[in-house]
Formats: C-alpha cells, sequence, structure tokens
C-alpha cells in the first residue's frame, strides 16, 4: 500500500486526485493538505480535513509520495520541504526553469528520494509528443499552438516546452518564415525556441489542449490532443506514484515511466 498526500487538494485537479486515490486498491489517501482549511467528502463514505502546514502533515502521516498540484510561485518551496524529510514527489505543478530542476534533483539525490515531474500525464500527450519527434524527422518547419483555460498562471505550458525540447533534439535550429518577416504588433509570432514558435491561448472552455502544426511542400500535418476533462490524467498521476517508489533522483516526463 502505498501512502498518497495530496498538496493542492482542493484545487481543480488536485480534487480528481484525491477521488482517483481513494478509488485505488494499492494507494491510501494519507492526508490532504491546502492553503484554506474544508472538509473534503470522500467517495468512501469518510469525511477529511485539509490541513495548511504542509511539513507539518507530513511529519504527522508519514506519506510514501505527496502528490504536488499547487502554483508556479510556491512549488519550489513545497519541494524543498518534501524532499529534506525524504518523501517521494510526483508533481503536475509547470513553470520550472532549469535550474529548478537541476536543484531538485540533486536534493532529491542528497535525501535518497526521488520525485516525477510531468508537464502532462494524459497518455494522449505523451504519444503526441513521440509522434511529434518522429514528423520532425521529416517536416522541419514547426508551429505549437496550446490552448488552456483562463485561470491557468504560466504561458506557454509545461507541455508546449517539453514538446518543443524534445523536436529540437532530432531538428537542427533554424529561423521559420520569411528572412525579412517583421512584427508589427510585438509578439504577435509567439515566443520563439530554436526557430519554432509557440502560441498560448487562455479562454474559458479549455482544459489543456495542443495542436503541433508542420508544414511541407504544398501540405500541413497537424497533431492534437484533445482532453475532454481531467479524469484523463488521473491514471498518469496513479503510475507516477507507484513508479516513483523505485527511483532516485528526478524523473522529467512521464514517458521515462512508460
Amino acid at each position: 500500500m502505498i501512502r498518497v498526500l495530496v498538496n493542492g487538494a482542493l484545487g481543480r485537479m488536485g480534487s480528481e486526485v484525491v477521488k482517483k486515490v481513494v478509488s485505488e486498491t494499492d494507494l491510501e489517501l494519507a492526508a490532504v493538505v491546502d492553503i484554506k482549511e474544508a472538509n473534503i467528502a470522500l467517495e468512501n463514505g469518510t469525511v477529511m480535513t485539509t490541513q495548511t502546514d504542509l511539513e507539518a502533515a507530513i511529519q504527522a502521516c508519514s506519506p510514501d509520495v505527496v502528490v504536488d498540484f499547487t502554483r508556479p510561485d510556491v512549488v519550489m518551496d513545497n519541494l524543498r520541504k518534501v524532499l529534506k524529510l525524504g518523501v517521494r514527489a510526483v508533481v503536475g505543478t509547470t513553470g520550472f526553469k532549469q535550474a529548478d530542476l537541476d536543484e531538485l534533483d540533486a536534493l532529491a539525490k542528497a535525501n535518497n528520494t526521488a520525485l516525477l515531474i510531468a508537464p502532462n500525464f494524459a497518455l494522449g500527450a505523451v504519444v503526441m509528443m513521440k509522434l511529434a519527434c518522429e514528423a520532425a524527422k521529416y517536416f522541419s518547419n514547426v508551429e505549437i499552438i496550446e490552448k488552456h483555460h483562463d485561470k491557468k498562471l504560466d504561458a506557454p505550458s509545461g507541455t508546449a516546452i517539453i514538446t518543443a525540447q524534445k523536436i529540437a533534439e532530432v531538428r537542427e535550429a533554424m529561423k521559420q518564415g520569411h528572412p525579412e518577416e517583421k512584427e508589427t504588433m510585438a509578439g504577435c509570432r509567439g515566443a520563439d525556441y530554436e526557430g519554432m514558435k509557440i502560441h498560448s491561448i487562455r479562454l474559458p472552455g479549455y482544459v489543456a489542449s495542443q495542436e503541433v502544426i508542420f508544414g511541407g511542400q504544398g501540405e500541413v500535418l497537424r497533431i492534437s490532443t484533445e482532453p475532454i476533462n481531467r479524469e484523463c490524467y488521473m491514471p498518469g498521476v496513479a503510475l507516477g506514484c507507484r513508479k516513483i517508489m523505485d527511483r532516485t533522483g528526478l524523473v522529467y516526463g512521464l514517458d521515462k515511466l512508460l
């Protein structure tokens, strides 16, 4: 039995994680943490009260894994506390810089523990990235459009960034478009990564969609993923909780565990 503490338990993703943990026979909900105190009615008929002090909650319930779906501005402080206590982490919060990843990897190894940071837990997103990398071997002109709900705090999304990074591994950096292209309105062509353009859309109604568009001579290839609801991320979260138990250091991306 893997004991799981859910941090950010009252959020959109955190509440789904709580339900998923309760429904799994090999996972046990050890505690729920959030910035405010509230009662959560579980599907097994019990009620749990959120705690507001993450470090105190870990020390009180001794979880095996902390699942963190919080905010980019607090996640690093959260993970420092988790790893220093020798607890493993599964992280869906995004907005990490390379220096953050390097720090967390070193901290996990120093405390003989591990963490999974996955920009996207949906199986469809993992397959989309793999297919995009295959297509990039034959189509060098590519742009990424990611679409999220208007409550998302960081842009571009972690999924878009890791997609661009993976494509860059199989595609030489190049400047796309006309060599004399000029933006008459700053930012209209999107962010630039190794010559690829990344566009972020933030509108009510979206969950976390992404489209990778390749242009070739007389043809366009589109590879996309379209989550219907947040339940699609839960099998990946549960898989992360199980697989991270025998790892040390940082695992970046759900694909590393599949």
